[in-house]
């Protein structure tokens, strides 16, 4: 009897730990970018419908939670060049990352920032080359080489690969900002950018700028400001930001070759 009851325990037990390492081995869906990415009702600083909201808070609606699991470790505020440097964000994320996870990136908006200013100093080399520009950080007091934007995505692009992700780019999402009926686009500028660091280093490129400004210019300019933007014309209201998700998700989708889509609720 007693040998039976120990077959049992180490039976259960087993069962416990095969379980536990399922669990531990599910992959992980990792976001990092500003504001337009994070902002929600779970970063306690602009809760309600009206308030600002980012596209990555809504993301997890699309996944099966049993198979994968997602992060949101963007941050509002932050630049590419800031979240790299940062030893308490890419530094933090970067160590968890491990084969089979997914990493999705979207920076862009405030790179357009000043490069050295004695506030924020978050501002990259307008382009994607390999050309820096040495300065004494006007915040930190400390000198620093600052790159271009292209740079740092392709820094974080190689450094997950490294890890064994699967790594997509996106440009920033487009501003309430309008043209004769044409929302204003960064196709040739930061779009550009994105593009090519992705290419240059091997990453999926989502250009959900695109396809967030298609759908905005077939709803119209009216019917966009009213219902999607409140405050200001950089940050979505909790209804601007579940239609950006929607086609951040209509980009991940329709790459065919993306294992990521083994993950979706609906296929």
């Amino acid at each position: 009897m007693k040998f039976r009851i120990s077959i049992a325990a180490l039976l259960a037990g087993f069962c416990l730990f095969c379980s536990f390492v399922i669990l531990q081995d599910k992959p992980t869906f990792y976001l990092i970018g500003d504001s337009t990415v994070k902002n929600g009702q779970d970063d306690g600083q602009h809760k309600g419908a009206q308030g600002q909201w980012g596209w990555g808070h809504f993301i997890h609606e699309y996944f099966d939670s049993t198979k994968i699991n997602i992060e949101n470790d963007a941050l509002g505020g932050t630049s590419s060049r800031t979240f790299y440097n940062n030893p308490k964000l890419w530094a933090k994320v970067i160590p968890k990352i491990k084969k089979g996870d997914f990493l999705i990136i979207q920076f862009g908006t405030n790179d357009a920032s000043p490069i050295n200013d004695s506030t924020r100093a978050r501002g990259t080399m307008r382009n994607n080359s390999d050309s820096t520009v040495q300065i004494t950080n006007m915040l930190t007091h400390q000198p620093e080489t600052v790159h271009s934007y292209g740079w740092y995505i392709r820094q974080f692009v190689d450094q997950a690969k490294a890890k064994g992700a699967t790594v997509m780019v996106c440009p920033p999402v487009p501003k309430n900002s309008w043209k004769n009926g044409k929302v204003n686009r960064n196709a040739d500028s930061w779009g550009l950018w994105a593009s090519q660091a992705a290419a240059q280093s091997g990453a999926y490129y989502i250009d959900i700028n695109k396809i967030i400004c298609d759908r905005y210019e077939e709803e119209g300019e009216a019917h966009v400001k009213a219902t999607y933007y409140a405050a200001d014309a950089t940050h979505t209201i909790e209804a601007g930001a579940k239609a950006s998700s929607e086609c951040v998700m209509k980009g991940i989708k329709a790459i065919p070759d993306l294992k990521l889509n083994d993950y979706l609720l609906n296929k």
